[in-house]
């Protein structure tokens, strides 16, 4: 099975069946080991693309809450060099932040060049809240489809490699998730009272998330919607579209200057 991103509204797949993949096991040791494998594979590559520094790699995670953002961020570049690897997450905005456009504070996160930045939310929260809770109106939400195109299109023509993922959960898995969240003291500083409000609109997220997989896939920053009730299935898709893709970059080492070529070392 391989990611496929989004090119038409047929391809949006939102029921709670569409968040597993039948006959994928959460104790399938084929998918861990496959994840390790793809793991190594982004490790190796990282290596590469940092000593290349033609592009910059922004990774976009985007989902419900408990649909396991964080968890795919310390699995999938576990075996990242933290230097060539930075980690942006979006609350909020501040109220500095509220002064200025949606995207001002979104564009200071860019990665530079040799670079892997990673997403947790981002300014794609900036038309699911105003939608869901009604505090833009329609007409202002929807223009922001448009200005997030052409902000990532703007990116992706200064070397940005752009790749969004939804992890995608069922109700019942995100039920159990959060139970467990609340039982858990290593967790339960992550809950919020407000993500009981979120679960209770369901549906409004849902058609919200699908206007954005709709308005916002493009060729030069596709969305991947991902199966995630299964943690290690969610994490084995999400590696390997991600090493798939530097692989396609045909990343090199630049050549050493000319003036150090046969220097000997006494």
């Amino acid at each position: 099975m391989k990611l496929k991103p989004v090119r038409s509204k047929k391809d949006i797949r939102l029921g709670d069946s569409d968040a597993h993949v039948r006959g994928l096991d959460e104790s399938d040791e084929e998918i861990l080991e496959a994840t390790e494998k793809e793991v190594g594979r982004i490790s190796e590559l990282q290596r590469v693309f940092y000593a290349d520094a033609r592009h910059a790699l922004l990774i976009v995670l985007q989902g419900r809450d408990a649909a396991g953002k964080d968890g795919t961020i310390r699995k999938v570049f576990t075996a990242v060099n933290p230097q060539g690897c930075t980690v942006a997450s979006f609350k909020a905005p501040t109220e500095i932040e509220a002064r200025h456009d949606f995207l001002w504070r979104i564009h200071a996160q860019i990665p530079p060049r040799g670079m892997i930045g990673i997403f947790n939310r981002s300014h794609y929260e900036d038309i699911l809240v105003p939608r869901v809770h009604k505090r833009l109106k329609k007409k202002e939400w929807s223009a922001r489809y448009d200005q997030i195109n052409d902000f990532e299109e703007m990116l992706a023509a200064n070397g940005v490699v752009i790749l969004k993922f939804m992890l995608h959960i069922s109700r019942a898995e995100q039920k159990q998730r959060l139970e467990e969240r609340l039982a858990d003291p290593s967790k339960n500083w992550k809950f919020r009272v407000g993500d009981l409000d979120d679960r209770r609109q369901w549906p409004d997220f849902t058609k919200a998330y699908h206007g954005i997989l709709a308005n916002t896939s493009t060729e030069w920053a596709p969305w991947y919607i991902v199966p995630a009730d299964a943690k290690h299935v969610r994490n084995w898709l999400v590696a390997r579209t991600i090493a798939d893709t530097l692989e396609d970059l045909k990343l090199r080492y630049p050549p050493a200057d000319a003036e150090i070529v046969g220097i000997k070392v006494d």
